[in-house]
């Protein structure tokens, strides 16, 4: 009997767990988990850029490598590529139009043209590939008032207004030379180098005399072109020779207008055997560490900024094609976020040197402009009237070098 009743008892006890368990309301079905929307990377913008020189060079073309680089640390999803020592010396047989056309076979969707040697290469690139972004540095096709305009859509120009820079160069100059004797290492000759030494020219001379308080005339101004942006063996005459020369006859600050260091080498060497000689290189922010203890300064290229805005609009689909002839940031001439050319004071400079030269800035910042007359060319040619201000066109096609400078204009 008690097994029958406790047989009754767990029966029940189950049928009502069953009825319980059945009228408990149906569970509410997992919510679905949605994915997240996958993350679209942006495509990848090639950049390439021809370099006349080495990549390396301490000086123009190591300016637009190291732009280059600034670029993708600046513009999300930027990649470069590049070729260098871009002329015909080093790459016989060749044309810059059909190493660009390697770049693009390599992805570039646009190309930097470095040198104004590849003027007609640029053009003829930018003509047969009208869907590749081209940058022309140093180039003036774009230019409207220029001389020589062909507009292209698809191509921007840009220099930095290095006429301030080797005002400030000559400046530098006149104020650490005791024998009154300049030597300027010059390039090639066009109108960019012409305009450029000018520029030195007219710094050295107002400085020399409206700071040192000396007669103009007592001011030596030399100017040896090589032939090239940089030495190449049998085609070129050695800027070390050139360098060596000037210093044997009296020369004691010599300003380089070429892309690398021999200036400073050569001035280097002869301090060190007793005749003090001070150099100025040019291009590159870098260019003092060669020989620091020489380096009166360097003026240098800036081509970040410029070529940060004209590749992101190239990417955004705002490109604009432009002439861009660039001036200092005179709030601050050496911010590599903000200014196209710069001026960096060397080890080399004297302190009293580096006060008159803040107030020679100090001057050009204000207005100061060295182009205005009277200057006569060097034929003895007149150029600008008194009080005359030369025009961007005429400071850019100088036909001459000045009155008053030694050297061929031709």
């Amino acid at each position: 009997m008690k097994k029958k009743l406790v047989f009754l008892v767990l029966t029940l006890v189950m049928v009502s767990a069953l009825i319980l368990t059945a009228c408990q309301p149906a569970p509410e079905p997992a919510a679905e988990v949605e994915e997240p929307a996958p993350v679209e990377e942006p495509e990848e913008f090639v950049f390439g850029i021809l370099m006349v020189g080495p990549y390396n060079d301490r000086g123009w073309s190591q300016a637009h490598y190291e732009a280059g680089e600034y670029v993708v640390e600046n513009v999300p999803g930027t990649r470069m590529i590049y070729l260098d020592v871009v002329n015909t010396a080093d790459r016989p047989g060749t044309t810059a139009a059909q190493l660009a056309e390697e770049l693009v076979q390599q992805g570039a969707k646009l190309v930097i043209f470095n040198s104004d040697d590849m003027k007609d290469d640029a053009v003829e690139f930018t003509r047969n590939n009208p869907d590749i972004f081209v940058i022309h540095a140093s180039g003036d096709t774009q230019w409207a008032e220029g001389e020589n305009y062909i507009p292209l859509e698809n191509m921007v120009n840009v220099m930095g207004e290095m006429e301030y820079g080797k005002f400030i160069a000559g400046c530098d100059a006149a104020l650490h030379t005791q024998t009154g004797s300049i030597g300027y290492l010059g390039p090639l000759i066009n109108e960019e180098t012409r305009r450029l030494t000018a520029a030195a020219y007219l710094g050295a001379e107002y400085c020399w005399e409206n700071y040192l308080g000396n007669d103009p005339n007592d001011l030596s101004f030399r100017v040896t072109w090589i032939g090239f942006w940089f030495n190449i063996p049998g085609f070129t005459e050695d800027p070390s020779q050139v360098a060596q020369e000037f210093i044997n006859t009296g020369v004691d600050v010599i300003i380089s207008g070429i892309d690398t260091t021999e200036a400073l080498v050569e001035a280097r060497k002869a301090t060190s055997e007793g005749t003090p000689v001070f150099a100025i290189p040019y291009d590159y922010e870098g260019a003092c560490d060669e020989a620091p203890e020489v380096c009166l300064g360097v003026p240098w290229y800036n081509w970040g900024p410029a070529y940060v805005r004209h590749i992101t609009a190239a990417m955004q689909g705002t490109w604009e094609s432009v002439f861009e002839w660039l001036p200092p940031d005179w709030n601050d001439i050496n911010n590599r976020d903000t200014t196209a050319i710069g001026y960096l004071s060397g080890p080399g400079m004297s302190p009293a040197a580096q006060d008159w030269l803040q107030q020679f800035i100090g001057e050009l910042a204000g207005g100061l402009n060295l182009w205005t007359g009277p200057l006569n060319l060097q034929d003895g040619t007149p150029w600008l009237a008194e009080g005359e201000v030369a025009t961007d066109v005429e400071v850019w096609y100088l036909p001459q070098l000045l009155e008053g400078m030694e050297g061929r204009s031709e």
